[in-house]
């Protein structure tokens, strides 16, 4: 017998070579039913893997990651088979089809060019899959029969993919009806699993990643486990367009990209007053929060790369250049010039914490493939902070360090989870001082209660972190924040501090951001708010409407007492028709749109009407713009 052990420390006996779906089944028809796949030991396996050892199991549905993983794989399958099925005459070969986020993929070499119209076809003959309920079969061989099999099929992609295996490599390959593919897996147990699944896009894509290498014909598409998952699934999708940052920027004038620089964004008035508004709150909590602003330069020697690392380990990222005929790089990172502002003096352990602040411009080079609006781009402006803090501050600092992101993602109406990662196997730094550091973290997340999930072995190889993911109004997640124990740099770099025992101490020192980038963050708002931003953000916070030319004195006395109290207003005077200038103030997204007429000028008031919304309400000037004053200080997140 061996044993297997739950999520919840039971443990189940089964007897040697039974299939972990004997063992679920077992446990119950119900669970049975939903299950897609398992974990063994933390590796997500089939349900038809038989137990041979003693091992941690879970049983793995929709619900979980592996789950939905197996199912989209078995999706790529489905979709492979379907394409082999409908053109059987345009030489189809097969790459690779890989389940991904929120979906899968298929890349394909074929003669026949793709269209939406084929799409709607191979969608069709998939679903015709799915009613067969094919069962996947998992067969082990040697690399040779592999070899020989694909050789005979055609498939030249499959044989390069074997090829570059060890000669004594196993192989695996799965069969459903007549279609076998070369897969490692895992799957589900048959196709009649996939309940709901959409095609969604065809792309370019070279073999293997390499431009040197033949484009192939990428299918996107996904999967779910029920239709109305699906549904809203694609209703979020059809959302984020509409709220595309991209789209959105042009629209409010708020940034632009261009050809003479890919990836380095242009911020065009409004995106400024945008941006400031962002950094003016982050100093203003930092402030309040011990923090020190520094600054450092941009352009740093080849030797204090090298010192950290960098120069050995990310190089092909940084721009270099020569001056007075020495190597120097522009700063990817932040971290290594807080290094030489920490060294440049003395420290005692009464100085510690020491919060040091940096909105510090890097550059990184990004494949020009990947670049993506605001989201990827090759330099940005991070919102760091490096603190030194003695060994028993660890767990106060980071406590302090979550008090600080919590203000600030409420303050933009944005839920959060968090990641606990812990220490690699390529790790440096002794136990005792990894188990004090993790500890620190996790003690630091139970203590508010925080939820938050555990990526064993996923940290960094200095430290372990925690991970903040936000969530938007639509429901995607964003990882922003982060907080990393970092026991290496202070060590590279020999920081010190004295102790109460006139010693020379290491200090422990935490790397951490709030909103990661601030341009991905803008894009994160734009797209959360969808252009519509809380007032005190909104580029624009008042538009005033005269309603004919002899309203404009009025209008103008309106916007020169705003406009002296800090209100950011215009006047649109033009000659055209108020419903239309109404109309065209709200697709600005303009927080506060007022119309003065007769009846406002000779009662020295405003008829108020606010973003999304087609009533107007009529208040005295003195009462608006006291009440936009107090929107603003309180930065509400409502109108």
């Amino acid at each position: 017998m061996v044993k297997l052990t739950l999520p919840d420390g039971s443990v189940r006996e089964a007897e040697r070579g039974t299939t972990l779906l004997d063992v679920v089944k077992q446990m119950s028809n119900s669970l049975a039913k939903k299950a897609l796949a398992a974990s063994l030991d933390g590796k997500t396996v089939d349900l038809m893997t038989p137990v041979t050892k003693d091992a941690v199991f879970q049983v793995l549905t929709f619900e979980d990651a592996g789950g939905r993983l197996a199912l989209r794989h078995t999706c790529s399958h489905i979709m492979a088979q379907a394409v082999k099925r409908l053109y059987k005459d345009c030489s189809v070969q097969l790459a690779i089809g890989p389940a991904i986020e929120n979906g899968f993929y298929y890349d394909f070499d074929m003669e026949r060019q793709l269209t939406d119209a084929d799409l709607r076809d191979i969608e069709k003959e998939m679903k015709k899959i799915v009613k067969e309920n094919l069962k996947l079969e998992r067969r082990e061989i040697p690399r040779s029969e592999a070899i020989a099999y694909f050789k005979e099929k055609g498939e030249n992609y499959k044989v390069e993919l074997i090829e570059d295996l060890p000669e004594d490599a196993t192989i695996s390959t799965y069969t459903q009806g007549e279609f076998t593919d070369l897969c490692a897996g895992p799957h589900v147990l048959s196709t009649g699993k996939v309940k709901a699944l959409k095609l969604q896009s065809i792309a370019g894509a070279y073999w293997r990643g390499s431009e040197k290498n033949k484009m192939l014909q990428r299918i996107y598409g996904t999967a779910f486990e029920k239709q109305e998952e699906l549904d809203a699934y694609l209703h979020m999708l059809e959302e984020a367009a509409k709220r595309d940052h991209r789209k959105l920027g042009r629209e409010l004038d708020l940034f632009s990209l261009h050809e003479e620089g890919p990836g380095f964004p242009f911020f065009h008035p409004n995106g400024m007053i945008l941006r400031n508004e962002l950094l003016n709150y982050w100093r203003e909590v930092h402030r309040r929060y011990g923090y020190q602003e520094i600054s450092t330069p941009v352009i740093l020697s080849r030797k204090l790369w090298e010192t950290s690392g960098h120069w050995f380990h990310y190089r092909e990222n940084m721009y270099t250049t020569t001056i007075d005929d020495e190597d120097y790089a522009i700063k990817p990172m932040n971290c290594p010039g807080g290094m030489l502002v920490y060294k440049s003096q003395l420290h005692s352990y009464r100085d510690l914490p020491l919060r040091l602040a940096e909105l510090g411009l890097v550059h990184r080079h990004e494949l020009s493939g990947a670049l993506h609006g605001l989201f990827r781009v090759r330099n940005f402006t991070q919102d760091d902070a490096h603190l030194f803090v003695t060994p028993d501050q660890i767990e106060g600092e980071i406590q302090h360090t979550i008090d600080l992101f919590d203000e600030v993602y409420r303050t933009f109406g944005l839920s959060y989870k968090a990641e606990l990662s812990t220490r690699p196997e390529d790790s440096m730094g002794s136990d005792e001082m990894w188990e004090l550091a993790t500890n620190g973290l996790q003690k630091a997340l139970e203590n508010r209660n925080l939820d938050y999930i555990v990526n064993e072995g996923d940290g960094a190889f200095y430290g372990p972190k925690i991970d903040f993911h936000l969530r938007d109004s639509i429901g995607r997640t964003w990882q922003c924040g982060t907080i990393q124990l970092d026991m290496s740099l202070p060590e590279k770099f020999d920081l010190t501090y004295v102790g109460e025992d006139g010693e020379k101490h290491r200090p422990v020192m935490l790397h951490r951001v709030v909103y990661g980038s601030i341009e991905r963050f803008i894009g994160i708002l734009i797209e959360n708010f969808a252009g519509a931003f809380p007032v005190w953000m909104a580029p624009v916070q008042v538009r005033i409407l005269p309603i004919t030319e002899r309203h404009a004195d009025y209008a103008e006395r309106l916007r020169r007492e705003m406009f002296d109290r800090g209100i950011r207003v215009e006047v649109d005077d033009r000659n055209e028709k108020t419903g239309y200038k109404i109309r065209e103030s709200q697709v600005k997204k303009t927080p506060y749109t007022l119309v003065v007429g007769d009846q406002e000028q000779e009662g020295n008031t405003v008829a108020v009407r606010k973003y999304g919304e087609k009533d107007s309400a009529v208040m005295s000037a003195a009462e608006f713009i006291a009440f936009v004053e107090k929107k603003i200080a309180e930065r509400a997140s409502s109108y």
